[in-house]
């Protein structure tokens, strides 16, 4: 162990102790990036550190078949956060847990691990990533239910800030609970639609980003049902309105340098940072399953309000899907690429892998970056995504045999159902001609 980790462990136990924290809940995803979770009593704590907490993986999407079912949840120190919404003594706390199999080595199936395994290779070529992202979310004014159209709590734009629009106050109470969690907050505002609200997070490395992002979805909607509201990150709840987006700003550094910036190049972006969009660019139909992995995923990618459709690059497009902002030019931490297609609705540790992935493969092979006269179309339903995935030796490589396959089982079975569905648009215009 290192020296690191048992001061991290020292620093934790003393925590639970000097705090009165009774419940530490053991966070992790399964393979689709639904947040799973189990409490234990602090006396337990030490034993989970150094020997983990069995479960049964088989009943876990995507974990382990019922034959390779035992796994072990090892909490990670590092992400220890007492839940500042369970004001009640005694407290409760909670920390992230790395998935290992009974032999102690790494689960192939943990989301966790397949990010943390592109990001060994980034460090390996000499490059820490940063990740930065714009959070788009919807709220309603009570849960949803079948057959009714979903109510927005209100009737705001873009920036919109008047006594009528509740966002504000639900995204200052928000705010307050991430930055308790040690969350930093960079902007928020009301977003274009009915009811749509972003928060953006600080610049982080790629995994605690990821981290914070699944602590953010829980945070929302811990905040939602406080004020009697529902959150929602389905991509796109309306026809007419844009969709929620998570708009991933990223960049390499080498050390205290920022690999993308070159002070004389245009835009001031590096040959490193030209060739990691054209790897975006390349790769880009091939992950999409991933970065937008549901069958309402597509209605947004394909549905305008600024959201790409094509594997393209620009400074001011903002429809493109890769983008570089240009706030505050010749400033060298500034310069970074900004990703446009994930949703909000992703796994963001399978979601970061692959797009870390398809970047830092432009570098490794030197791509070059080209005008985007003639883009790609990215593919236009989750079917066409799957089968540019399937075909996908980057993404194979990127997600490991076992996720690889299980995604495309799962997101199969998604499509076969939603394609069988008579919908309402088909009984709305069928149904009296016909």
């Amino acid at each position: 162990m290192s020296a690191d980790r048992s001061k991290q462990q020292e620093f934790v136990l003393r925590t639970l102790e000097e705090r009165n924290i009774r419940f530490v809940r053991l966070w992790f995803t399964d393979v689709l990036g639904f947040l799973k979770s189990v409490a234990i009593a602090p006396a337990e704590l030490e034993n989970a550190f150094d020997e983990g907490i069995g479960f049964d993986g088989s009943a876990i999407e995507g974990f382990a078949r019922i034959t390779e079912s035992d796994m072990l949840a090892k909490p990670d120190p590092a992400t220890f956060s007492i839940l500042p919404w369970r004001t009640e003594s005694p407290g409760a706390a909670r920390m992230f847990c790395d998935i290992a199999l009974p032999d102690g080595t790494s689960s192939p199936s943990d989301p966790r691990n397949v990010l943390r395994r592109i990001l060994e290779k980034s460090t390996k070529m000499g490059y820490a990533c940063y990740t930065h992202p714009e959070i788009e979310f919807f709220l309603f004014k009570k849960a949803p239910e079948v057959g009714v159209a979903p109510v927005p709590v209100d009737q705001g734009g873009y920036f919109d800030h008047t006594p009528a629009v509740v966002g504000h106050d639900f995204r200052r109470q928000a705010i307050t609970l991430l930055e308790a969690m040690g969350i930093s907050v960079e902007f928020s505002h009301h977003e274009g639609a009915p009811g749509q609200q972003e928060i953006d997070l600080r610049y982080a490395d790629a995994l605690t980003t990821a981290d914070n992002i699944m602590t953010f979805r829980h945070v929302i909607k811990e905040v939602a049902l406080d004020q009697g509201f529902h959150a929602s990150f389905m991509p796109k709840p309306f026809t007419d309105h844009p969709g929620s987006g998570m708009h991933t700003h990223v960049s390499l550094f080498k050390g205290e340098e920022n690999a993308f910036f070159d002070a004389d190049a245009e835009f001031n972006l590096s040959t490193v940072g030209r060739s990691f969009i054209a790897g975006l660019i390349k790769h880009a139909p091939e992950i999409t399953a991933i970065t937008n992995q549901w069958v309402n995923s597509y209605k947004r990618l394909h549905g305008g309000g600024e959201a790409p459709a094509y594997a393209n690059w620009g400074q001011s497009d903002r429809g493109a899907l890769v983008r570089v902002p240009m706030y505050k030019p010749k400033k060298e931490n500034s310069t970074r690429i900004e990703f446009r297609s994930p949703d909000t609705a992703c796994n963001p540790y399978l979601a970061y892998a692959v797009m870390l992935a398809a970047g830092l493969k432009g570098v490794e092979e030197k791509y070059v970056l080209t005008d985007s006269k003639d883009p790609v179309a990215l593919p236009s339903n989750l079917n066409e995504a799957i089968i540019e995935m399937e075909k996908s030796e980057l993404v194979r490589e990127t997600l490991g045999e076992h996720v690889f396959e299980f995604v495309l089982r799962n997101k199969r079975a998604e499509w076969l159902e939603y394609s069988r569905q008579v919908s309402a648009f088909e009984l709305d215009r069928y149904l009296p001609v016909l």
